[in-house]
């Protein structure tokens, strides 16, 4: 294995096998099998992915993950933020989900706004004037919810982080910019996701120099532009963007990933690194194995380079 600053650890994470935020086919294939195969890629973390999916008795749980050494991270945590009426909702979720993930000693539960389909009609091409964004009001509600989850990851000693998301509220950097504005008092970090920070026109690596005091938690994908280019111009919604393989192995697309490793490695970004690639289950060209396994070699030889 390539040599690597002793501060990047790779996971990698259900979506990568297509398995979807809600039940229907992705979640009918072996989840063994899944584990399986990242731990012959070389991975030695996963996510949780979305709670159903993976056993959710802990002790069930520990018994796939254990013999494959395989160490749990966290678990992507959807949620309407700005709707007052969904706010109990959200807290019993993060409530469940965080009291699966404390028992194994996950570290991370990973907050994003739920995918609606107002903005999921313009995702990649959201106005910058704001004019399809929340209003005064609704972001109030954002920071109470975000601190009422704050106090109940706080309550299951996890880190709480927000991933800015493709097809939600928070999805341009100017958005990600006010809900770090609006909830700095909670404490919560970023999880920068690399591709849907592409998606959403900005750039990784200045996304992490400027927010390198609170970025936590790095989600690793990368991006066709070509595809991406079409996406907009045929002004499709990000479901169909996956199904043209907007994602793809990492280093395959337009992702500096060596400047984005060279920040992380400068500001002494420490932690887990989380690998995914976005894809329609059952659709993809390359195995899902064979894309995780690829894309680990890959950022193994960036990351290797940062120390030769």
């Amino acid at each position: 294995m390539t040599n690597q600053p002793a501060r990047f650890n790779f996971a990698s994470a259900p979506d990568s096998w297509g398995v979807l935020d809600y039940p229907g086919p992705s979640w009918e294939q072996s989840y063994q099998k899944m584990l399986d195969e990242m731990v012959i890629a070389g991975y030695t973390g996963t996510e949780l992915g979305p709670y159903g999916f993976l056993p959710t008795d802990p002790k069930v749980l520990e018994t796939e993950l254990t013999p494959r050494k395989l160490k749990l991270l966290g678990s992507f945590v959807p949620a309407v933020l700005s709707d007052p009426a969904s706010t109990k909702v959200v807290v019993d979720h993060v409530r469940k989900v965080g009291g699966l993930l404390a028992a194994l000693g996950a570290p991370f539960l990973v907050l994003a706004d739920a995918q609606s389909e107002e903005r999921d009609r313009i995702a990649g091409r959201v106005p910058a004037d704001g004019s399809k964004g929340w209003n005064a009001d609704q972001w109030k509600q954002v920071a109470k919810v975000v601190a009422e989850a704050a106090k109940v990851t706080e309550d299951f000693g996890l880190d709480l982080v927000f991933h800015p998301h493709i097809s939600t509220y928070v999805e341009t950097m100017e958005e990600t910019e006010q809900f770090f504005d609006v909830t700095s008092a909670t404490g919560i970090g970023l999880c920068l996701d690399t591709g849907h920070c592409a998606y959403a026109g900005g750039d990784s690596a200045k996304e992490a120099e400027k927010y390198r005091d609170i970025l936590r938690f790095v989600h690793i994908k990368d991006i066709n532009e070509t595809v991406l280019a079409e996406a907009r111009r045929k002004e499709l919604n990000f479901e169909q963007a996956i199904e043209l393989n907007a994602f793809t192995i990492i280093g395959q697309g337009s992702i500096d990933f060596k400047e984005f490793f060279r920040v992380l490695e400068k500001n002494g970004y420490s932690g887990w690194l989380v690998v995914e690639q976005d894809v329609k289950f059952g659709a993809t060209k390359v195995p899902p194995v064979e894309s995780v396994a690829a894309s680990l070699r890959y950022l193994e030889q960036v990351v290797g380079a940062l120390v030769a």
